[in-house]
């Protein structure tokens, strides 16, 4: 997912190049499979503006089992890279804004990889699950229960519970 824009620099502003992307990107672990999508580059005054819809898959932990499953994300990337080196603009070039920019390296490579991979984590849920349909882990002796059944007894109260289970007897409340 790399692009030589030096041509799209000295294009004119507004000048757009448009790239179908169907690729495995192998250098990021928590990527799993193929990045698809469209990437449109559009030369603006500061730099190369990048929007980009993309689906992917991203390595996870079940939240419920601590199983790792890949999950299906998609989002849409849209960033301005700032190139780094001033041969196709006259006089001095703009500052990114922050020191978290994307840019275009000296070679005028413009590498997609590092906010396909952010945007990618970005997207997963807040709490992943393996499936809908998850039992997790006993909190008792840490069995996955997808998998087996534990032998643990049912309706076992933590005795951190005891004290407010004296108190609710004595004041009459089951």
């Amino acid at each position: 997912m790399q692009w030589n824009v030096a041509q799209l620099l000295q294009s004119n502003i507004g000048a757009v190049r448009t790239y179908s992307v169907d690729e495995l990107e192998g250098r990021y672990k928590e990527l799993d499979g193929k990045v698809i999508g469209t990437v449109r580059l559009m030369k603006t005054d500061r730099g190369i503006l990048v929007r980009a819809p993309v689906t992917t898959r991203v390595w996870c932990s079940c939240s419920r089992c601590l199983i790792s499953f890949s999950e299906p994300v998609s989002f849409e990337i849209d960033e301005v890279f700032y190139p780094v080196d001033g041969v196709f603009h006259e006089g001095k070039l703009a500052e990114p804004e922050t020191d978290g920019e994307f840019t275009i390296d000296r070679h005028h490579i413009l590498d997609l990889g590092e906010p396909v991979c952010q945007y990618a984590l970005l997207s997963v849920p807040m709490k992943p699950l393996c499936t809908r349909e998850c039992s997790g882990l006993c909190p008792t002796c840490g069995t996955n229960l997808n998998l087996e059944t534990c032998r643990c007894p049912k309706g076992q109260v933590d005795p951190r519970w005891d004290v407010l289970r004296q108190m609710s007897a004595e004041v009459g409340i089951n």
